[in-house]
């Protein structure tokens, strides 16, 4: 309920028994209101309880709004649909970190920063050396980036705003040479170094597809595409992968383990595996006359199987970052010329049933990024095992928007979520010789 404080600002009324509190209400720029709770315990003696914070704000924020009953996603107040129209994944790196777009000046300065912090010390080609040769590249990426605190000494101190710059730049120009480098490794090829006269995203998918034995010439439309995929996946607000960065962070830990502590909750299947998911679902069908089966299969609340890659936990009506994506799949597919590979007949179809059929339609289960950007990265060449790792790389700079934003609010305290405990209450040891 409503209320008003003697001060005028809008507030709700808790009321337990005889006795009820006042709680501040603060409003954002756009989207719901949120009722301050953090001195409920002080006042009331009460937790709130709510099991996976959906309805918890865990902090105030000025990166990123989604809306999900109307299919929203703004950076910084940007929407998703321009800036990966119009721009490029530097540009929309700078957007973030630094919340207004940048000047010509400032892009091309901004620019030559990153690509001057592209390589990785060459010691960390022999840290790479002690992984397996079959290591998941997602287990080499959670050890890489947290090691950059062992040789990168000079940007770990918090407090010092030079030194948090350096570490965000060091991150974003590091992380594609640490992926391409992990890629590499797990197929036993040699590391392919950056080259600067490339753009960010042209030199990604050169140090990933080019070998020493022969010159290797990156496809525009390929790179296009890389990079609009990179934009979509920047930033997602408050999802796990960013929250468990903050928390990371709120304990003043160094950046590069906060960022490796966001890769490695980004790993899990329900998060960034998504698209890796979506991916072995159309290898279960494996052929299009086999589809009937799974649609019916779908429909059946008694059958555990479920369609990966439909619907959203946050987007209601349609994931806006999906349209952008079904359009950069189609010329990627259609630049690439493939028209015999039977997991890509079988989406096209499965996409084109969701479309159509009533009872997808009804219950808004649309394709969303996951299955339009697992297609798209396997048309492209990259194996299953890299495209949560390309989702790490995309992702860093929001988490690091992110990270920088906590570190910089002068309300920020070390995270410590409350619980319901329903274990057995106090009792008293019992000696081993007496228990039954």
């Amino acid at each position: 309920m409503d209320a008003t404080t003697n001060t005028g600002a809008k507030a709700a009324k808790l009321s337990l028994g005889e006795k009820s509190w006042d709680l501040p209400i603060h409003e954002g720029t756009i989207g719901p209101d949120v009722v301050d709770i953090s001195k409920l315990y002080g006042q009331t003696g009460l937790f709130t309880y709510d099991p996976g914070f959906t309805s918890t704000a865990s902090c105030e924020s000025k990166i990123t709004y989604i809306d999900g009953d109307e299919g929203v996603l703004l950076y910084r107040g940007y929407p998703i649909e321009q800036l990966a129209e119009n721009g490029d994944f530097l540009e929309t790196c700078y957007l973030l970190l630094y919340g207004e777009l940048p000047t010509a000046a400032q892009k091309a300065e901004f620019d030559l920063s990153v690509t001057r912090h592209t390589m990785v010390h060459e010691q960390m080609t022999r840290f790479f050396q002690g992984f397996r040769r079959d290591a998941h590249p997602m287990a080499i990426m959670v050890a890489s980036v947290g090691a950059l605190s062992a040789f990168y000494h000079d940007s770990t101190d918090i407090s010092d705003p030079t030194q948090r710059l350096i570490a965000s730049i060091r991150m974003i120009a590091k992380m594609p040479t640490l992926a391409a480098m992990a890629y590499k490794y797990s197929i036993g090829q040699p590391f392919v170094y950056p080259k600067n006269e490339l753009d960010y995203t042209a030199n990604f998918l050169n140090m990933c597809f080019a070998v020493p034995c022969e010159d290797y010439k990156v496809n525009p439309i390929l790179a296009k595409a890389m990079d609009k995929i990179f934009i979509l996946h920047a930033d997602h607000e408050q999802n796990a992968s960013t929250s468990t960065v903050r928390l990371a962070g709120s304990s003043g830990a160094n950046p590069f383990a906060c960022i490796a502590a966001g890769i490695a909750c980004l790993w899990g299947p329900a998060h960034g595996g998504a698209n890796e998911a979506a991916l072995k679902m159309l290898t279960e069908i494996g052929h299009v006359d086999r589809i009937p089966e799974y649609i019916k299969r779908s429909k059946d609340k008694n059958d555990p199987f479920r369609l990966m890659g439909f619907g959203h936990r946050v987007y209601k009506n349609y994931d806006p970052r999906a349209k952008i994506m079904q359009q950069t799949c189609h010329e990627v597919l259609g630049e690439l010329g493939i028209k015999d590979d039977p997991l890509l007949d079988v989406a096209v179809e499965l996409e084109r049933i969701a479309l159509s059929d009533d009872y997808f339609i009804e219950k808004k289960l649309y394709p969303n990024i996951d299955f339009y950007s697992g297609i798209t990265l396997k048309a492209m060449g990259f194996p299953t095992t890299m495209f949560t790792v390309l989702f790490a790389l995309a992702r860093t700079v929001g988490w690091i928007g992110q990270w920088k934003e906590m570190i910089e609010d002068p309300g920020q305290r070390i995270g410590r979520p409350r619980q319901l405990y329903t274990g057995a209450a106090q009792r008293d040891y019992i000696a081993m010789s007496k228990r039954k």
